[in-house]
């Protein structure tokens, strides 16, 4: 995939669940201003809302030019939580609403687990193991994207932090009971946290954001961990699917690179250990590397490319797909 090289700038964007994070900049000079917006793009029964999205992106881009300086955009990489299954309206409108602003000839939408890996790895074989509220894992060996899990906390999201949350809270429920397999550790930490369990599901079930609300207990699960078995076996068992995931989609052949990224592995070592045990089990040939960069420096990546004509990923119609208006 590859794009027309010019003097111009670029304006990468991360759109998730705590609103937008944006940087303007040149493929010469790299990055030269970021903001950031504390408002997330709705959603609606044609998904993602690109009006919505405009609304939240143009004060953002006058502000970066503002600080930047005079750069004439030319192309634009939006890295989008969702954008896979709810980004239609995004691809059918997003190009067309940018080139009328600002005159932008390219436009690359693309997944924010796609963003999320080139931040990590950049261009290079592998897999990315994205964790957060949710769980994703997406492996490319350049020729295609392979992605396992984000399904969402009632059909998968295997091992992320609502899966650990929910899973301490039913051990929790267990030691309340009086049930096998329960946890008295995590029953008292539950009610620190929520107050008397007896009470969570009347205060659980009615709420919107109850994957974030699990998620919330992941800190405690791992703050067992360490003197509580059961708090213990929730977090290899969380690395085992983790590790499952990366297994479905990394390359096969070579000696592909395996990162995590995400807000879920600030857990540290109540976690990171058992699953590093794990990819070494399951991804004998890879070789696991630190992260280099977040999905914000992912979609910085794609535009630098896009700019110079050498990005090196391949293209994928709901993934990764790229716009070019006539004129390039």
């Amino acid at each position: 995939m590859t794009g027309a090289s010019e003097g111009s700038g670029f304006l990468a964007v991360d759109s998730g669940g705590s609103g937008l994070r944006a940087v303007v900049g040149t493929a010469e000079r790299g990055p030269l201003a970021r903001r950031a917006s504390g408002e997330p793009v709705r959603t609606d029964e044609r998904g993602i809302d690109p009006e919505h999205f405009m609304a939240q992106l143009v004060p953002l881009v006058r502000a970066l030019t503002a600080e930047a300086g005079p750069v004439p955009l030319t192309t634009v990489v939006v890295g989008a939580a969702g954008l896979a299954s709810l980004g239609d309206g995004l691809r059918a409108e997003l190009p067309g609403a940018l080139a009328r602003e600002w005159g932008v000839r390219r436009v690359a939408l693309a997944a924010d687990a796609v963003t999320g890996y080139v931040g990590a790895l950049g261009p290079r074989p592998g897999a990315v193991i994205a964790g957060g509220t949710g769980l994703i894992a997406i492996g490319t060996d350049l020729t295609g994207w392979r992605r396992a899990d984000g399904w969402g906390h009632l059909l998968g999201d295997c091992g992320g932090g609502a899966w650990i949350g929910r899973a301490g809270l039913e051990a929790a429920l267990r030691a309340h009971d009086g049930r096998e397999d329960g946890s008295a550790r995590l029953l008292a930490c539950a009610e620190e946290v929520f107050g008397p369990v007896a009470g969570l599901p009347g205060a659980l079930y009615p709420r919107p954001d109850r994957p974030a609300v699990l998620a919330s207990f992941a800190p405690g699960v791992a703050a067992c961990a360490g003197e509580d078995p059961v708090a213990a076996g929730i977090l290899r068992v969380a690395a085992r699917h983790m590790a499952d995931s990366a297994a479905a989609v990394c390359p096969s052949g070579g000696e592909p690179r395996v990162a995590v990224t995400g807000g879920l592995f600030q857990l540290g070592d109540p976690l990171l250990g058992p699953l590093d045990e794990e990819l070494t089990r399951r991804l004998p040939h890879a070789r696991r590397v630190p992260a280099e960069g977040d999905p914000l420096h992912g979609s910085v990546r794609i535009a630098a490319g896009l700019s110079t004509g050498s990005l090196a990923l391949p293209g994928d119609e709901t993934m990764l797909s790229v716009t070019t208006r006539p004129g390039d």
